[in-house]
């Protein structure tokens, strides 16, 4: 397992390295989670758990729920290398309710056909005034076979977005649009890929399920791009992206939203 300062960690070995979209995500994320106080995290649908690790090298106490068979047993692999000791769950805990200070959700809710419920019971979950930090990807227009392959039911809006979480009894402290224009080309790059790459040889459903389980762990197209990443010349070009999103995270011309909300 590979713990990169910049890159965050990595495990090329077991088929997980961070793709250029991660990072972008990722260095917002960071930003956020400093200005938190540590408690107790529940990251919901967390993939390969590496986000996970970050947070509790920042001194959280983290618990993670994973639906996914796949995704959990490659995150209990690099959680174990980290040496973190990280609760993965198949399931909620009976006495969730109001027990943590923080629940992260990272481009989960598109994957949930009824949001409005998933954000309802999350904030049973969050103790009065806890935190959710949660990210999506952003405008129906910009859906591609990428959306497909996931199995996402849906891309958000600022607008619909922001009310559905005050309806569900959060409320918004801070909203950014990240990503441009890096990660809004490399999806539109990517889209032939995951066109080939869909699952369609059973029920819709069922596809679904395949294509939404994988999600999080599959990181074949990205393998062959990360040397590139990790070299000095990819270091220097990601920086300069993520400098340039910087700027532009109170537009609305990037490809996913990160907000903080706070339990009402």
């Amino acid at each position: 397992m590979i713990e990169d300062a910049f890159l965050g960690p990595a495990a090329p070995d077991l088929g997980w390295v961070p793709a250029p979209r991660y990072l972008l995500r990722r260095a917002r994320i960071l930003r956020q989670l400093d200005t938190l106080e540590p408690g107790r995290l529940l990251e919901v649908g967390p993939g390969a758990g590496m986000l996970l690790i970050e947070a509790s090298h920042r001194g959280f106490r983290c618990e993670a729920l994973e639906l996914s068979a796949e995704a959990r047993t490659l995150a209990a692999t690099v959680i174990a290398r980290s040496g973190q000791r990280i609760a993965v769950h198949a399931e909620a805990g009976a006495g969730w309710e109001k027990s943590f200070d923080a629940l992260f959700a990272f481009d989960v809710l598109e994957h949930i056909e009824h949001d409005r419920a998933a954000l309802m019971q999350w904030r049973e979950w969050l103790a009065p005034e806890g935190i959710l930090l949660l990210s999506v990807p952003a405008h129906a227009r910009m859906w591609t076979a990428g959306d497909e392959w996931a199995g996402h039911f849906r891309r958000y809006e600022r607008g619909p977005l922001l009310q559905l979480l005050r309806e569900t009894g959060f409320r918004p402290e801070r909203l950014e649009c990240y990503g441009f224009p890096l990660s809004n080309l490399s999806e539109r790059l990517s889209a032939r890929i995951y066109a080939r790459r869909i699952h369609r040889d059973g029920a819709a459903e069922n596809d679904r399920r395949r294509n939404n389980d994988r999600s999080g762990t599959d990181r074949g197209p990205h393998l062959k791009l990360y040397p590139l990443l990790s070299s000095t010349p990819g270091r220097l070009a990601l920086r300069a992206c993520c400098g340039i999103q910087h700027w532009f995270v109170n537009t609305d011309l990037g490809s996913g939203y990160l907000v903080k909300a706070r339990r009402a």
